[in-house]
């Protein structure tokens, strides 16, 4: 069967860090872009960032660049965000999905065919 699963999330203090990820199962990553998503209490999704399958281009929402790395290792089948310099405005469910790289904007949650089942990250003091 297909699996995205999640581990990471937890409670962090401010400027504190993180490291999420998702093991894949049933799928291959190296064929799929790779992003996570986030969704605070009452928000809508907000798209954190992304890693194409064709040349491992990477992508980030403005309000975590220079924080969050995006990365993958194909040889586990698993993708990671690393965030730094956590703030409470990061307090949100992360989830991560995949698509297949037809291109186009990463940003369309309606594109991706697999996610994960979310894990919680709560940035507080």
């Amino acid at each position: 069967q297909l699996q995205f699963v999640e581990s990471g999330g937890g409670l962090v203090q401010p400027g504190g860090s993180l490291r999420l990820s998702c093991a894949a199962s049933g799928f291959t990553l190296d064929h799929y872009a790779i992003s996570w998503f986030r969704q605070a209490p009452g928000k809508e999704h907000e798209g954190v960032s992304c890693i194409s399958s064709s040349d491992g281009s990477t992508y980030y929402a403005d309000s975590v660049k220079g924080r969050f790395t995006i990365s993958k290792d194909n040889a586990k089948n698993t993708v990671y965000l690393q965030m730094n310099s956590l703030k409470p405005e990061d307090t949100a469910v992360y989830y991560c999905a995949a698509r297949t790289p037809y291109g186009g904007s990463w940003l369309q949650i309606q594109d991706y065919d697999y996610w994960g089942q979310g894990t919680q990250v709560t940035v507080s003091s």
